[in-house]
C-alpha cells in the first residue's frame, strides 16, 4: 500500500511564518550583512524564500551535508561539501529545513566555528525536538513541532515529495 501524505503546515502559513522570520532576522542583524549558508539539498526552498524576504544586505553560500545514522554513531555515512565564502569575522546564518537529533548541526557548527566568524546562528524551518541527540539551539524557529516523518517544502523521503508546496507527514499504509 502506498504511503499517505497527512498535512502539517499549509503553503499559506510557511509563506505568513518566511515572512516574519526574514523581519526577525533582519531585525536581529540590523545594518550588519551576514552570510546566509543553505544547507542542501532539503533547505533550498526555505533559504530561497526566506533571503528574499530580508531587508538587509545579504550573500549567500552553499553546502552539502547528509547523514545516513541513527543517533549520532561515528559509524553512520556523512556527506559533506563545503562552502567556497571566507567567514572569519562575518555573521554567519546556517539555514536549515529541519533540525531533529542535532547531530548533523552541531558538526556544522563546530566546523564553522573553528573559521573564526563573529557570530553563528542557526534558522531552521522545523525544530523538531523528540529525537534530539545533542545540545543544540535554533536560533530563528519557523515552526516547532514533536513527531512524524516530513516531507514536502524542501524535505524528502528517497529524492521524493521535495516539491511540494507545504509539509506533510509521511504515513506509511
Amino acid at each position: 500500500m502506498p504511503p499517505l501524505l497527512h498535512k502539517v503546515i499549509s503553503a499559506e502559513d510557511i509563506a505568513a511564518r518566511v515572512r516574519e522570520l526574514a523581519k526577525e532576522v533582519s531585525e536581529h542583524y540590523g545594518s550588519e550583512p551576514v552570510v546566509l549558508i543553505c544547507v542542501l539539498k532539503g533547505a533550498y526552498l526555505f533559504f530561497a524564500d526566506l533571503m528574499r524576504q530580508l531587508t538587509i544586505e545579504a550573500f549567500i553560500d552553499f553546502l552539502r551535508l547528509s547523514t545516513y545514522q541513527e543517533g549520532c554513531a561515528p559509524s553512520g555515512s556523512l556527506t559533506f561539501t563545503d562552502i567556497e565564502t571566507p567567514i572569519a569575522d562575518r555573521h554567519v546564518l546556517i539555514v536549515e529545513d529541519i533540525v531533529d537529533t542535532g547531530c548533523s548541526l552541531a558538526f556544522l557548527k563546530e566546523t564553522l566555528g573553528q573559521r573564526g566568524p563573529r557570530s553563528l546562528k542557526v534558522c531552521a524551518l522545523i525544530d523538531k525536538r523528540e529525537r534530539r541527540a545533542v545540545d543544540i539551539t535554533v536560533d530563528f524557529a519557523g515552526f516547532e513541532l514533536s513527531k512524524g516523518f516530513l516531507v514536502g517544502y524542501g524535505m524528502d523521503h528517497a529524492e521524493r515529495y521535495r516539491g511540494l508546496d507545504a509539509v506533510y507527514e509521511l504515513v506509511q499504509g
